[in-house]
C-alpha cells in the first residue's frame, strides 16, 4: 500500500452506525439535556442509508437538535 492510500484510509470520515464503514454524508448534532449544557454539542456522522435510522434514534430520545451536511458543518467550523 502506498503513502497516500495510507492516509486516505485514516482521514476518511466514516459513518457512526455499528459495523458500518460507508462514508460520512451528514452531522447529527444532538446532546443529551440531563448531561449537557444547553449549548454543548456532540456529534454523529451518518451515511446516506443511516442518516434516518439515527437521526430517529437521537429524536424519540430528544436529544436531536440539528441535522446538516458534513460540508456545512465543517465550513461553520471553519468560520
Amino acid at each position: 500500500m502506498n503513502t497516500a492510500e495510507s492516509a486516505s484510509e485514516t482521514d476518511a470520515v466514516i459513518c457512526s452506525a455499528k459495523g458500518c464503514r460507508a462514508p460520512a454524508v451528514w452531522v447529527l448534532a444532538w446532546n443529551n439535556p440531563k448531561i449537557h449544557t444547553p449549548e454543548r454539542r456532540k456529534t454523529w456522522l451518518a451515511c446516506e442509508e443511516h442518516r434516518g435510522h439515527l437521526s430517529e434514534f437521537l429524536g424519540v430520545r430528544g436529544f436531536l437538535k440539528d441535522v446538516v451536511t458534513l460540508e456545512e458543518w465543517a465550513s461553520a467550523a471553519d468560520r
